[in-house]
């Protein structure tokens, strides 16, 4: 079992615990997840000691020193410091549950992020509220493939229109190949948008040596304008 508070300290030195999967896939204290989802697992009190912890952070990013028993007393704790005191079984919920662990005497290392719950952590919710979080899962899944989906319509339709094809054309064949209208349609703008740019800086006196270095461009497609994009393409 995790070292615990046995005691509270007149001031708890809070620092952060870097982790770099949690810190990139993670929930922050004050999102919707951490409110729907761990609430049920950890408590209130122990959900609004980490929302003052992360607020903590955004000004100390380095870490800093709290005042317990003035933070006990505006979660609305009390000021007891025994070890069964409201405020250090919050402070010991967050060492149980992983998302704090007790560096020194006086010492509390923090994640600044909140994993997705586990089964065991699911488990503990109520049924209504183990259902929300499958059908929460599934969107996540769901998310995950729209957005690979995109990022590969993005390529294939900048690489059409570096063959020349017009904006039109290029959407069709995107539909053809099956991508829904809406990412074909994002998809074609974005290369659009990526094929204009890149032509604005091979112009003469534009960001990109293009005119001067006697290449020409390479992107000679709706950008060009000897070859202006019809309004209804």
């Amino acid at each position: 079992m995790p070292l615990q508070l046995n005691f509270a300290p007149e001031i708890l030195h809070v620092r952060p615990w870097p982790d770099d999967v949690v810190d990139h896939l993670g929930y922050d204290p004050r999102s919707s997840y951490v409110e729907d989802f761990w609430l049920g697992v950890l408590g209130p009190s122990t959900v609004w000691l980490l929302r003052r912890f992360a607020a903590g952070f955004d000004y100390c990013p380095d870490g800093f020193d709290m005042d317990l028993a003035e933070t006990a007393r505006s979660l609305g704790l009390g000021d007891r410091s025994g070890r069964n005191s409201p405020f250090i079984r919050s402070v010991n919920r967050t060492v149980q549950f992983g998302v704090a662990r007790l560096s020194g005497e006086d010492e509390l290392s923090v994640r600044r992020r909140l994993p997705p719950l586990n089964r065991s952590q699911v488990a503990r919710l109520s049924p209504a509220m183990r259902e929300r979080h499958e059908r929460w899962q599934e969107d996540q899944v769901r998310e995950a493939a729209t957005d690979q989906q995109l990022r590969r319509a993005k390529r294939l339709a900048l690489s059409l229109l570096a063959l020349e094809t017009d904006y039109g054309s290029v959407e069709r064949q995107l539909l053809r190949w099956r991508y829904p209208a809406p990412v074909a349609r994002d998809a074609v703008a974005w290369a659009l948008a990526q094929s204009c740019m890149a032509y604005d800086q091979e112009l003469p006196g534009g960001s990109g040596d293009g005119g001067s270095n006697g290449r020409g461009s390479s992107l000679t497609g709706a950008c060009t304008p000897e070859r202006p994009m019809a309004s209804g393409e």
